[in-house]
């Protein structure tokens, strides 16, 4: 559906714009935007960044970007010639006032000739540490007067505990209202995730089984081969948990635990989310050695290459207790999902890049076949696959064609690929383009990222206190420590990754 005519003119600033995310990210995003004709029919991108650069070279460094991380390829020419008429650049100094006079004047500038009032989008793709002096200073010059039009985008972490969240709110609040606040997790604009509020709640069959009587456990990993590569400074103030679990893969719990909504609108599913955040059982210090484990990798082998070990990487120190993986076991004192363990993991330099939801439901109660029949029997399994490929797998039992009554498990597999083999988008188009749309729903409430924090500070201040005496304490190339297999299966489980298997992705059915 054409939804160009419905964004009204739109100045996007972004500060950091010579950096990595937007080099990767964002232009590309905002590139295959306007070649899908989902662009305002006005915009105009205002870099801001240190980098003294000349337009020329600033657009060309972005065309390079373009070229090569764009899912619609190489820039034609007249299409670049096109895009870049709507690219600017002003270098300065994020703590600078006379930064955001000038943006203030551009801006300005722009209006009048344009002839009508635009969306002012402040898009803050810098290190956490420049959040706060960005704001204040948007504020102070004049740039967010209109709170009509003004927006400013967050990107993670959004905080580094409870008290720095709750502070970097406030401060934002003092600014901006809550609706114009969008704090961006790039996952939830993956098609896979979006896709499973769709599978839930608009297909009768599964909410009557989507429950404590049915389900056993849930499992969430996301894995990745890589290792920190040159983000060591960043890295060891973050660590897995911070990193990915406090955002990642918590919004993937709401939206499998959260509740039906009444409406499609954006509180009604942020509200859902929060309630399951606000119902996950709180882990006392006591506790956590129970529920959560961390690990370290040390040196190890990645597709037939040597890797090092995290303390080994560029600007990590030698004595560093920060960990690239961490796994905890949640559990939801609601009526729907009490005593229903769900099982969280994510880790760096692991045995593969996977991002994989696991619903395993409980075995029947009896079973009428032959002990022999049997041997291979398994639990029925709902896989959503959400990373590298994308896709729903059901396993349950099927009868062996022959004589004879034998079962075994089989696949009922959803393929993206097959079925929508013209592509989606990348996550940050969808992102972008609910910026300029204005719509919330897939971006992070500042009670939801409180709620999140509130959640991991107990495991959080636990390893702050106890540093580790056996990092590194997993090899790179493999799937985490010991204690995290320990931590499932106690609970008479084990960690599963099921990959999407399909004549596409180069696998046998």
């Amino acid at each position: 559906m054409e939804t160009r005519a419905k964004i009204p003119a739109t100045v996007i600033v972004i500060f950091g714009a010579a950096g990595d995310l937007t080099w990767r990210k964002l232009m590309p995003a905002l590139y295959n935007l306007y070649l899908g004709k989902r662009m305002p029919d006005r915009f105009m991108m205002l870099g801001v960044a240190h980098t003294d650069i000349s337009l020329d070279d600033f657009q060309r460094h972005l065309r390079e970007g373009i070229d090569q991380f764009s899912r619609s390829g190489k820039a034609k020419p007249d299409d670049w010639d096109d895009f870049k008429k709507h690219l600017s650049y002003q270098k300065g100094d994020f703590n600078d006032d006379a930064t955001y006079t000038g943006l203030k004047q551009q801006i300005d500038k722009i209006e009048k000739d344009w002839g009508e009032p635009v969306n002012r989008v402040y898009y803050m793709a810098v290190p956490p540490a420049f959040f706060e002096s960005i704001a204040v200073r948007v504020g102070k010059n004049g740039l967010c007067k209109n709170k009509q039009l003004a927006r400013i985008v967050v990107e993670k972490p959004f905080g580094h505990d409870i008290e720095s969240a709750r502070h970097l709110n406030n401060l934002l609040h003092e600014l901006f209202d809550e609706s114009q606040i969008y704090r961006i997790d790039h996952y939830l604009g993956k098609e896979t995730v979006q896709n499973i509020l769709a599978f839930r709640f608009a297909n009768a069959m599964f909410e009557p089984i989507w429950n404590r009587n049915y389900i056993d456990h849930v499992q969430i990993t996301v894995a990745e081969q890589i290792g920190i590569e040159n983000r060591g400074n960043y890295y060891e103030t973050a660590g897995a948990l911070r990193d990915m679990i406090q955002n990642h893969l918590l919004q993937l719990l709401c939206l499998v635990a959260m509740e039906p909504t009444a409406s499609f609108k954006a509180d009604e599913i942020r509200n859902k989310k929060v309630d399951v955040l606000n119902a996950l059982r709180k882990i006392t210090p006591e506790q956590v050695h129970e529920y959560a484990v961390r690990g370290q990798y040390g040196e190890g082998w990645v597709e037939g290459k040597h890797v090092k070990g995290y303390r080994q990487e560029q600007d990590v120190s030698k004595t560093s207790n920060v960990d690239t993986f961490a796994a905890v076991k949640f559990f939801i004192d609601n009526w729907r999902w009490q005593d229903v363990p769900f099982y969280l993991r994510s880790g760096k330099r692991m045995a593969e890049t996977i991002s994989v939801i696991t619903i395993q439901f409980k075995q029947v109660p009896h079973r009428s076949f032959p002990v022999e029949s049997t041997e291979n029997w398994q639990p029925n399994k709902l896989v959503l696959n959400i990373q590298p490929h994308m896709g729903i797998q059901l396993r349950f039992q099927a009868k062996i064609p022959g004589v004879k009554m034998l079962l075994n498990p089989v696949d009922m597999v959803f393929d993206y690929v097959d079925s929508y083999p013209a592509g989606s988008p990348e996550a940050y188009e969808t992102l972008l383009l609910d910026i300029f749309e204005g719509d919330t729903t897939l971006f992070m409430r500042s009670d939801q990222v409180e709620a999140a924090w509130n959640v991991l500070m107990p495991i959080l201040d636990t390893w702050q206190a106890n540093t580790s005496p056996n990092f590194p304490n997993y090899a790179a190339g493999t799937y985490g420590p010991e204690d995290a297999e320990a931590l499932i299966a106690k609970d008479g489980h084990n960690w599963m990754v099921i990959p999407l298997e399909t004549e596409n992705n180069g696998r046998k059915k």
